[in-house]
């Protein structure tokens, strides 16, 4: 007669000691391990998109008042003049192109001119092309002397601050039309503070 063996018999293979469970110090480092590789990852991954696909910014300084105050946040979109061209009314982040001691990184303006465009400022208005531009962001005519008509070259800009009082821009009618290769991006809205959520 055959002899059964227990299936936890030693003789099956299998010992009848109670089994070892992994944890303690081994399982604590590969979790932590593990966390730290998805931080690592999702870092890198902010730090590409902050690079290549959008940035955040913080308004300083009045020369975008009333659209914009100190202290909001914007969504700057870096990728949209890949696919389209920067255009009238756009709200930009830009490198600052001036020098001097007041020289920013960055500045925040709007653009009131594209290539191939006529500016001119008279009689407290601004013109494009010969035609005067009802600029409903703006909240006083523009206070600062007017200009004689600037023609814009191919790839030239014309930037403006919202601000029209008496000298609260820095902007084209100090250093001139702007590159695009100086163009950062399009600012999309402004995230923060939440009461002040709104696209541009």
């Amino acid at each position: 007669m055959g002899q059964v063996i227990p299936p936890d018999s030693a003789e099956n293979g299998q010992s009848s000691e109670p089994r070892q469970q992994t944890g303690g110090k081994n399982g604590w480092a590969a979790e932590l391990w593990d966390w730290v590789k998805t931080i690592a990852i999702a870092f890198v991954i902010m730090v590409l998109l902050n690079m290549f696909v959008f940035n955040l910014s913080m308004v300083k300084g009045e020369s975008m008042q009333p659209t914009l105050t100190a202290s909001e946040r914007l969504f700057i979109n870096k990728v949209v003049y890949r696919f389209a061209e920067p255009k009238h009314g756009d709200v930009i982040v830009l490198k600052d192109p001036s020098d001097g001691p007041d020289k920013k990184e960055f500045l925040v303006k709007r653009i009131v001119g594209v290539p191939g465009d006529t500016i001119e400022v008279k009689n407290q208005k601004l013109y494009v092309n010969g035609v005067p531009q009802d600029e409903k962001y703006t909240d006083v005519p523009i206070e600062d002397p007017g200009f004689k008509p600037v023609k814009l070259e191919e790839g030239r800009y014309f930037v403006m601050g919202d601000n029209r009082h008496l000298g609260k821009s820095k902007d084209s009618r100090m250093f001139g039309s702007v590159k695009e290769s100086d163009i950062v991006g399009r600012a999309e809205f402004i995230f923060w503070p939440l009461s002040e959520i709104k696209k541009l």
